[in-house]
């Protein structure tokens, strides 16, 4: 049983991964349950690397991942049990085996928001370690370190941009309800 602040905890991430994800060309987010929402599959839409059938590398543009909020995720994060990796099953990465996957520096109560990001980061290779001894797939590093003129692979944002048009000029006083400040129109 949810304590009043768990729930809350829950239904906070809930509402702000939604808000990304509406606000994202690159990721749809379904809701598996709640409320409170605890399960999620993020579908990110950006580039990435799989392996190909003949063993080279090749972008793919759909990625799909398992989330598990757990009751104790705010005291223990357990990449094991928070993350699932769906598909493609191919994917090319050092930190990603099917089904396991292993964000880097994540912790207790890691807002959902940022953990879309570094999942995120890891497909699109603007985040990746290279190092073999601490990597899913060490064949992944050895790679990387001989392509890294191909990352990030897909370098559009994840949160989609505002588009920004300057304010109208102050008067020459300086008075008035203008600002230099840019606005989204």
């Amino acid at each position: 049983m949810l304590s009043k602040i768990e729930r809350n905890f829950f239904a906070a991430q809930e509402h702000d991964g939604r808000a990304l994800a509406s606000a994202s060309d690159l990721l749809e987010l379904e809701v598996l349950d709640g409320p409170p929402a605890q399960h999620y599959l993020a579908r990110f839409k950006c580039k990435g690397f799989v392996r190909s059938a003949g063993g080279g590398v090749e972008v793919a543009e759909r990625f799909d991942v398992g989330i598990w909020m757990p009751d104790n995720y705010q005291e223990e994060f357990n990449p094991v049990r928070v993350l699932f990796w769906f598909g493609p099953r191919n994917v090319f990465h050092p930190n990603i085996a099917p089904p396991l996957v292993c964000p880097g520096r994540a912790y207790p109560g890691m807002p959902l928001v940022e953990l879309l990001y570094t999942l995120f980061e890891m497909i699109s290779w603007r985040k990746v370690r290279m190092d073999e001894t601490d990597a899913l797939t060490p064949a992944a590093c050895v790679w990387a370190r001989n392509h890294r003129d191909l990352f990030p692979v897909d370098t559009r944002p994840l949160k989609r941009r505002r588009d920004l048009t300057p304010l109208a000029p102050l008067p020459a006083d300086g008075k008035g309800g203008g600002s230099d400040v840019e606005r989204s129109s």
